[in-house]
């Protein structure tokens, strides 16, 4: 990758004239970027899901960045660039609609389960709990997380993206400014999204937790994972999983209550 002089020149050049010749540049100097978006979406995928596939659809995502970035703003280009390149996609994966609706539905009696439970129960419910909430065993519980997480796009990314569609999608760590995101009222403020999952992942079992931390915050693989645990890969894919679906049956909460009151 150039050194910081060149492409702040580059940037400084593309954004006087942007000319395709002058982004096309930009685009080889950031395409690492869409490589390593797309490997990490990819682990989680089914094996006919071709890497190739992602880097294309990401590339697209990065030629869209490059072309709405504002060098003023206080945000670095790569950490909005992920953000955009994750998006494109997470929305051209699920525009194929490859994900059977067994599943779907399967996650959403799970997550349904999850928000009922801790509602009932004011804690996280164990997995012996929410199987018989389900009226399933144990062991159908983990075949259904399993089968769940193989067919997951966008995992905690998708905690963020704004109910309407529209708008800059929340990250974990850095909340990008967008002045065309819709009005704040009856919805949840990118800041208190923040506190409000900071605090949900506080609250996970603290296996769960860990495999959050380590995935999201110091980006390990799941196989990584699973050594740092002692367990196999696909055992670090249901405690995700599972986690995720707390997260998610939590927003749903908090934003079905932020609605009500707006």
């Amino acid at each position: 990758m150039p050194n910081p002089e060149d492409t702040d020149t580059l940037w400084q050049r593309y954004k006087r004239s942007p000319d395709k010749a002058l982004r096309d540049r930009l685009v080889l100097t950031y395409a690492p970027l869409v490589k390593y978006v797309a490997g990490r979406l990819g682990a989680g995928l089914p094996a006919h899901v071709d890497e190739s596939d992602l880097v294309s659809y990401g590339l697209l995502g990065l030629i869209d960045a490059i072309e709405r970035y504002d060098p003023g703003r206080d945000v670095k280009f790569e950490t909005y660039a992920i953000s955009r390149i994750r998006g494109s996609i997470i929305d051209e994966l699920r525009s194929l609609d490859w994900v059977p609706r067994s599943v779907r539905s399967r996650a959403r009696a799970i997550e349904k389960a999850i928000a009922q439970l801790e509602a009932q129960l004011l804690r996280a419910p164990t997995d012996e709990e929410i199987a018989a909430k389900l009226g399933v065993s144990e062991e159908d519980l983990d075949e259904s997380l399993l089968e769940i997480s193989r067919s997951s796009i966008g995992a905690l990314d998708e905690l963020w993206a704004s109910p309407t569609g529209s708008g800059d999608a929340v990250a974990l760590v850095d909340t990008l400014e967008d002045p065309h995101a819709v009005a704040p009222g009856g919805q949840l403020e990118a800041s208190e999204i923040k506190e409000l999952v900071g605090e949900a992942i506080a609250s996970l079992p603290e296996r769960e937790k860990l495999v959050i931390t380590l995935y999201y915050y110091e980006e390990l693989t799941l196989r990584e994972i699973g050594e740092v645990l002692g367990v196999t890969e696909s055992r670090v894919s249901q405690l995700h999983t599972k986690a995720i679906l707390r997260l998610k049956a939590r927003l749903a909460d908090a934003q079905t209550r932020a609605s009500l009151s707006g």
